[in-house]
């Protein structure tokens, strides 16, 4: 009986897969010297609609590996040189505000110092845009299981703006879109199936990124 639910769950649970999309909009010429660094900024922390901690350090694991690895200064530690612009009351809560930062006296001189060249600004999320299915579980003095499926779906989307701060202009956009089911299945041990769209939004992100600061 159980063999027979799972050779009618299997070609279900494959199915949980992640389909993404990467597009690039290049509005300059880019390229990174020996000693430069690049700064990676959330959609501020203390806005509602945040940009995932967890989203921007995937990114920045990947780019400070590999075979061109890229000198990444730590956020916070940005925000501290930049002080006190990057204050909550005074802070930039979109791409779009951050020339208004950058035309404030002085600024220019501190990005200088800590001789950063680009900053990326990451804006979105990942959401659950639909879930079903149910499942049950029990126990008794027989024993117990689970039975049943559940599946979620997720669409995970975030935009990369580029920004030269050599001459405090936009070097472009990267967007990533990624979607994906993940299935929970009870066949007495509940077997979960991850499409984690999230990750692969992430990965692509960052691909693109490195190859767009590189100049490749």
């Amino acid at each position: 009986m159980i063999q027979r639910a799972v050779a009618i769950l299997l070609p279900v649970l494959i199915a949980g897969c992640v389909s993404s999309r990467i597009e690039q909009s290049r509005e300059g010429v880019t390229g990174i010297a020996g000693g430069e660094g690049m700064v990676i900024l959330g959609r501020a922390s203390y806005n509602d609609h945040q940009t995932e901690e967890s989203f921007t350090d995937c990114i920045s694991d990947i780019l400070v590996k590999g075979a061109t690895p890229i000198r990444l200064i730590p956020d916070q530690e940005f925000k501290d040189n930049l002080f006190p612009w990057f204050e909550p009351r005074t802070a930039p809560t979109s791409a779009g505000e951050l020339s208004r930062l950058f035309a404030q006296p002085g600024v220019q001189d501190r990005i200088d110092e800590a001789n950063v060249r680009y900053l990326t600004w990451i804006d979105g999320d990942t959401v659950t845009v639909d879930k079903g299915g149910s499942m049950s579980c029990t126990i008794s003095t027989f024993g117990g299981g689970c039975f049943g499926m559940s599946y979620w779906e997720q669409d995970a989307s975030y935009e990369a703006s580029i920004w030269d701060l050599d001459n405090l202009t936009t070097a472009g956009q990267i967007s990533a879109d990624a979607n994906g089911t993940s299935y929970l299945a009870g066949l007495i041990v509940p077997i979960p199936i991850l499409a984690r769209p999230g990750n692969a939004a992430c990965k692509g992100l960052a691909k693109q990124l490195r190859a767009f600061v590189v100049g490749e």
